[in-house]
């Protein structure tokens, strides 16, 4: 068993090659309670050391990582295929996303203050400054290995914190380059990495000084709480039960194509993918037809394969719940609208499944009531179009939505009624931009800081009075 340096026993992390389970990634001792601490000890001595540099020299710090990460694309694309089963086009994509958010990062830390007034009588200066937080604790998911870490870490240091990474056991692998190319380029102990499970999490989320947590809604209202009982600021990206609304004016045939890549595209494992798609009953007969063309060239496959959209599930586990799911709902008289279940990839060696679509899923099936990490989704429809803007409101944990219309007025309608953080029109529910901010609606924790929003949340603001002095 190979032991990563610096790390003691406690719980073992074994990644596995979804398409090879055969294929072991890495397998080595997970931190201890004790480690995670030292970690964070390491990282707090280095902080004020890290924001006395300047913005200047952070700035050119995340330049250099942006670089580093571009001299490994190739490399690090591979790597996203052989671990968490990504397909290659997209592996790659993420790895040209990692690179352009260090980029963009590294603008960030020699902007101007936020704010600088006139005092309301007198001479002077009011102004407001961000002061980093101290050290972030970065508690990060499999499904992006290298972007979701980075579109945290960089606005993180950029605003003068350091930061531990705890990476999901399955992404491990992926983490530790990731890691070991940072450290590379930036000074000693700036940022660490925590490898492990749950309890490695916990503690991380128990000690940093600000919290972003990726994962599951139950874990991600723990972290929450945990940290406010800490007076620390915390946010969370968990999962989304999302949905894409097709309305009778649409481009039928263009949204099922983007419905349909959706629902498949990363075997139905992103936080955006859509598990729901509702209908107008008018569009219905031609949406039909549309998406059953649109699944055909869908088929899970190797995931080298530059043609490959839905790769392998991330786990045996996975796979076996996807399965479950899909057949107990033709079981309770569903029925496949779109997609294959003869189980033809469910006999090879790796956890794949075949992507489908079903129709008349009973309303009280875990299908319809919350989200089923994989390539299967829902079609339900409705009446008009209120009936649609309420039935996509009643997914629970939406983080996106989806409208495919080419009524104006409708669409605008829709941007202020639909309850997701994110409204996409006439596109996928996949594909979130890093440049913008993203909050759930009606949820008190914050899903997605980005841009310059995330460079508030690592920072807290101080204001300033500069006066003056005044003659004796």
């Amino acid at each position: 068993m190979n032991i990563f340096p610096g790390l003691v026993a406690d719980s073992v992390v074994i990644s596995h090659n979804p398409s090879d389970p055969n294929d072991v990634l890495i397998e080595l001792y997970g931190c201890s309670p004790e480690t995670v601490t030292r970690a964070v000890q390491r990282a707090a001595r280095a902080q004020p050391a890290w924001l006395a540099v300047g913005a200047a020299a952070r700035s050119a710090a995340l330049h250099r990582v942006g670089d580093a990460l571009e001299a490994a694309h190739e490399e690090l694309a591979g790597l996203l295929v052989r671990e968490v089963g990504k397909p290659l086009t997209e592996a790659r994509e993420e790895v040209t996303r990692a690179v352009a958010i260090w980029r963009y990062y590294a603008r960030l830390p020699q902007d101007a203050p936020r704010a600088v007034h006139e005092p309301t009588s007198g001479p002077g200066l009011l102004l407001t400054r961000r002061r980093p937080h101290g050290v972030a604790g970065l508690i990060t998911s499999w499904h992006f290995p290298l972007a979701a870490p980075s579109w945290n870490a960089a606005p993180a240091l950029a605003a003068g914190n350091t930061v531990v990474v705890k990476p999901a056991p399955e992404a491990t692998a992926c983490a530790l380059r990731l890691v070991e190319i940072l450290k590379g380029v930036l000074p000693p102990d700036v940022l660490q990495i925590a490898p492990g499970g749950p309890e490695v999490g916990a503690t991380l989320a128990g000690l940093a000084d600000v919290v972003s947590f990726t994962g599951s809604s139950e874990v991600g209202t723990a972290v929450v709480c945990a940290a406010a009982s800490r007076g620390v600021p915390a946010q969370t990206e968990v999962s989304g039960h999302n949905a894409a609304v097709v309305l009778p004016d649409a481009n039928v045939a263009r949204a099922a194509a983007d419905i349909a890549a959706a629902i498949a595209g990363h075997a139905g494992q992103k936080r955006t993918s859509t598990k729901r798609v509702i209908a107008v009953d008018s569009v219905l007969p031609k949406l039909r037809e549309a998406l059953r063309q649109a699944f055909q060239s869908l088929s899970a496959r190797d995931p080298n394969t530059t043609e490959a959209v839905c790769g392998p599930l991330i786990s045996k586990a996975a796979r076996d719940r996807v399965i479950h799911a899909r057949d107990s709902a033709l079981a309770s008289g569903a029925h496949v609208l779109a997609g294959d279940t003869r189980g033809r990839c469910e006999q090879v060696a790796g956890w794949y499944v075949d992507p489908v679509l079903l129709e008349n899923v009973p309303d009280d099936h875990d299908l319809n009531r919350r989200r089923i990490s994989g390539p299967v989704a829902v079609l339900s429809k409705v009446v008009d179009f209120d009936g649609a803007i309420r039935a996509a409101n009643s997914g629970r944990c939406a983080v996106v939505s989806s409208l495919h219309t080419s009524d104006l007025e409708k669409a605008l309608s829709a941007v202020d009624r639909l309850n997701t953080a994110m409204v996409r029109v006439n596109a996928p529910t996949t594909g979130a931009e890093f440049l913008l901010p993203l909050e759930r609606e009606k949820d008190p924790r914050k899903v997605w800081e980005k841009e310059r929003a995330t460079m508030d949340f690592y920072t807290s603001t101080r204001t300033v009075s500069l006066l003056p002095t005044v003659s004796a």
